[in-house]
């Protein structure tokens, strides 16, 4: 049974963020960067992220994603523009999506009703989420709509994380929280490793620690890393202004609506998740819903 106290744009996020995940999960991703001429993993991810914003420079990547570092940013873009344009790594993506959801969650099933009814309800919502002051998901709503009932519900949920991720920057910009600061806070409170977010997110470890100083000197972590009371309040409240500004777009679908997108999402995800279309342990935090039985 799910959390009744989960607020719903939450619920929504963790029921159907791993039908756009798979775009960053699941190797025909990098496989058809590889094949426009990218090199390693974090390439194929800019391109394909930020290719909605056109040949972007890094000093934007770097600020609208918030939480990289600039120099690993820098590592790939502009390069990435070099290798291929921005829209061959928008038809990249679509080719990716659609091969590893055919592959894990098969052809008859994607052709299915209970699809077609997803991505008519995700569409909705993605259409009715504001794009004022949130630049990728503007970038992301302004592309053509796919054919496809399947990537209509992956173009539909890419808008819709884009909104929820341009909302969650401005709840850590109120609550005073740099990029580094926040990743530190974020590690503290889901327990995550540490070392390898850093990694991920390509700080050193200098600079990870005199983050960890700055956030003890606001009483929000204690000398041993761990959140005090104080932290956890703050991140509490990041949360829920997240979860505020992203739930505009299931108040107009509505809660019959979008709580019906959660169980008809629920097999796809399911299929996801037996293959190699979710990593469980992501740098996002996000948990499945448990499955209703």
């Amino acid at each position: 049974m799910a959390d009744q106290h989960e607020h719903r744009a939450r619920r929504m996020w963790r029921a159907v963020e791993p039908i756009h995940a798979v775009t960053y999960f699941a190797p025909e991703s990098k496989a058809v960067c590889d094949a426009l001429g990218t090199r390693g993993y974090w390439m194929s991810y800019f391109g394909l992220r930020a290719a909605p914003l056109g040949t972007a420079p890094p000093e934007l990547v770097t600020a609208l994603f918030y939480n990289f570092h600039p120099a690993h940013v820098a590592r790939a873009v502009p390069d990435v523009w070099a290798v291929a344009p921005p829209e061959r790594y928008l038809a990249a993506r679509l080719e990716a999506v659609d091969a590893a959801l055919r592959r894990l969650v098969g052809s008859e099933v994607l052709a299915g009703p209970e699809v077609a009814e997803a991505a008519a309800i995700a569409r909705d919502a993605a259409l009715a989420a504001p794009t004022a002051g949130r630049a990728l998901a503007a970038a992301n709503a302004a592309l053509p709509w796919p054919e496809a009932p399947h990537l209509v519900l992956w173009q539909a949920q890419t808008v819709l994380r884009e909104h929820r991720g341009d909302g969650h920057v401005a709840a850590l910009l109120t609550a005073g929280l740099d990029p580094l600061e926040a990743l530190v806070v974020f590690a503290a409170d889901q327990g995550l490793d540490a070392a390898a977010l850093r990694l991920r997110r390509g700080w050193s470890e200098r600079e990870w620690d005199a983050a960890a100083a700055r956030l003890a000197d606001r009483d929000l972590l204690d000398r041993s890393g761990a959140l005090t009371d104080e932290g956890r309040l703050l991140r509490a409240e990041v949360e829920a202004h997240t979860d505020a500004l992203a739930d505009v777009a299931w108040l107009a679908v509505g809660a019959e609506r979008a709580e019906r997108l959660v169980v008809l999402a629920a097999p796809l995800v399911a299929a996801l998740a037996a293959g190699d279309g979710f990593m469980p342990e992501n740098p996002m935090g996000l948990r499945l819903l448990p499955v209703a039985g």
